[in-house]
């Protein structure tokens, strides 16, 4: 028997396998072993000790709280806004669609720069509030409204999106049928859009929750009261590395916990699809 040459196209076709496969080690490693080397870093037992440290649970509430009610205020007022936004044509809505987008490119601090110019002290409108006694700038509300203007666009890009996508003929049998406009949203709109919305509405927690450049700028970083987690890791670096690593890992935690409830969230969308 004669053995078998071996083809060229065979060859090709090794090549492009291990190529894609180094590439695909190459890009894996590079995006995990960072990850990796912080939760290493600290031993189990130091990580539980240090979650009871007051700096770590401060930042971890404050956090919490403020990205709770930062979701609440996006959803409330975003879902309606996203929804006439995609329904009707209006002057301006090439604007307002530029506008909804541009905090995802806009460096966070830029945004914080552009907070403060406006509802500081000295600000536009800060000034008038600071006439009647309000006080915006450097308080838990300005960590609120810094984290509302960097994560609403990816709910409202989101729910835009959906709503769009929705075929209007649904919408138009529940009114032919009688219901109004609220009723028709609140039991065929909502409903058949709201895998993407809770979607939509994890990842602005999660952008939320990691806000560090317009808060820092806008809220300052003042313990109990503007420090939430990012910018406790960026103190704990310089004064108590054990701290600042520890809330790295509860952020990376968090983070990660988000990105599977997506996953699992967009898959499940697919499969009633």
């Amino acid at each position: 028997m004669t053995p078998k040459r071996f083809r060229p196209k065979n060859y090709r076709r090794t090549l492009t396998y291990l190529a894609a496969g180094i590439l695909i080690a190459a890009v894996t490693l590079y995006l995990a072993l960072p990850i990796l080397a912080l939760i290493i870093r600290m031993s189990p037992d130091m990580f539980f000790d240090t979650l009871h440290n007051p700096e770590v649970i401060s930042a971890l509430w404050l956090s919490l709280f403020t990205t709770v009610t930062s979701l609440a205020v996006v959803i409330l007022v975003g879902t309606p806004f996203a929804y006439y936004h995609s329904r009707y044509s209006y002057p301006g809505k090439v604007i307002v669609d530029t506008l909804i987008d541009l905090p995802l490119v806009l460096p966070p601090a830029v945004a914080g720069v552009a907070l403060l110019v406006l509802y500081g002290r000295v600000g536009l409108l800060g000034r008038y509030f600071n006439m009647l006694g309000i006080s915006l700038a450097f308080t838990t509300l300005a960590v609120i409204m810094a984290q509302i203007f960097v994560a609403s666009p990816f709910y409202l890009r989101q729910a835009k999106s959906l709503f769009e996508q929705l075929d209007p003929a649904y919408e138009q049998t529940a009114r032919t049928l009688g219901a109004s406009s609220l009723r028709t949203m609140t039991l065929v709109t909502l409903p058949m859009t709201a895998g993407g919305l809770v979607s939509g509405a994890v990842m602005t927690f999660g952008r939320a929750l990691g806000e560090f450049g317009a808060t820092i700028m806008f809220a300052g970083n003042l313990p109990g009261v503007t420090q939430t987690m990012p910018l406790a890791v960026y103190v704990g670096m310089e004064s108590n590395v054990t701290v600042g690593l520890t809330i790295s890992i509860l952020l990376v935690i968090i983070s990660f916990t988000i990105m599977i409830a997506v996953r699992l969230i967009q898959k499940r969308e697919v499969y009633h699809a």
